[in-house]
């Protein structure tokens, strides 16, 4: 599978992708400082809001962010009208061993929503252990997936992105790539504590950015990672092995769904309502998949 993959794929475009990378265009974000005013975020005296969120680090990082969204992935979206006012809880398939689903979903929430939306992604625990990085995702909008954090986010009307297949999801192998892993339930308790609508989110195309063949976890442990991929570029090609591959990606939101119910009911009738979410994601994603094609760099989005 991964090596037809890899015979079928047209390099040349790739090749011409990469390229705009010597070139990176410093986009200006339509209206940048009409959605950031949208938001209606309250600061501090530092400039921050109360989870961390600092949006003059948004300013500056929105144009580089942006060309990725617009010019490196190509992003497409479906279904963005039909989402919600208020608070919202947004759950997406993972994959891609880097955290660029949430990203570009974050993006397009922001960029193309309407009315503009932050969406807090929750991060996986390790993510706080990375220097710089961790500090980035928290000014931009992430935050540790906790359920508390998560909680107090849905109490005060905040959009959240959670990922329920968490590790499992995002070091899938090329192998297995869009097949949901199990999902955890917790969300679900949350939703239903806080009558929240929850709309499923299909990410097409980010699997396809880093195509693992092999978990190094010997050496994953040895760095306190969950995993370590192995791919056809990384570690053979050195640093240029770690650009991802520019697949054009599209975030498919789906219609969406409100279950009623105690949140401390039982463990089956909970994994009932998630087997529910699960359903209309995957249904979401083979209907990106069908419509993409074989083509992973030109495929249609809707």
């Amino acid at each position: 599978m991964l090596k037809r993959f890899l015979m079928e794929t047209d390099w040349e475009q790739v090749k011409t992708v990469i390229r705009a990378l010597d070139r990176v265009e410093i986009l200006e974000v339509p209206g940048l400082e009409d959605r950031i005013d949208r938001l209606g975020i309250e600061l501090n005296s530092a400039g921050f809001d109360r989870w961390g969120l600092h949006p003059d680090t948004l300013r500056k990082f929105a144009p580089y962010l942006y060309f990725l969204y617009k010019k490196y992935f190509r992003v497409e979206t479906a279904g963005i009208d039909q989402i919600p006012e208020g608070r919202v809880l947004f759950i997406g398939n993972h994959g891609g061993q880097v955290p660029l689903d949430a990203m570009m979903a974050g993006l397009a929430l922001f960029i193309e929503g309407e009315p503009p939306r932050v969406a807090r992604a929750m991060v996986e625990r390790w993510v706080p252990t990375v220097p710089f990085v961790s500090s980035l995702f928290t000014r931009i909008g992430a935050m540790v997936g906790d359920p508390m954090n998560c909680r107090e986010l849905l109490h005060h009307d905040q959009s959240v992105l959670v990922f329920p297949e968490g590790v499992r999801g995002s070091g899938k192998l090329f192998k297995d790539r869009y097949q949901l892993q199990r999902f955890g339930t917790g969300f679900m308790r949350l939703a239903l504590e806080t009558r929240t609508p929850i709309v499923p989110v299909a990410i097409i195309g980010t699997e396809e950015t880093y195509p693992s063949v092999f978990n190094f976890e010997l050496l994953a442990k040895a760095v306190g990672a969950p995993y370590f991929p192995v791919t056809p570029f990384f570690p053979l090609l050195g640093p240029l092995g770690l650009l991802p591959l520019p697949s054009k990606i599209t975030v498919r939101f789906g219609k969406p769904l409100n279950f009623e119910g105690d949140p401390g009911e039982s463990e089956d009738l909970i994994r009932g309502k998630v087997q529910t979410v699960k359903e209309a994601l995957q249904e979401e994603i083979l209907t990106g998949l069908k419509l993409r094609g074989e083509n992973i760099f030109t495929g249609a989005a809707k």
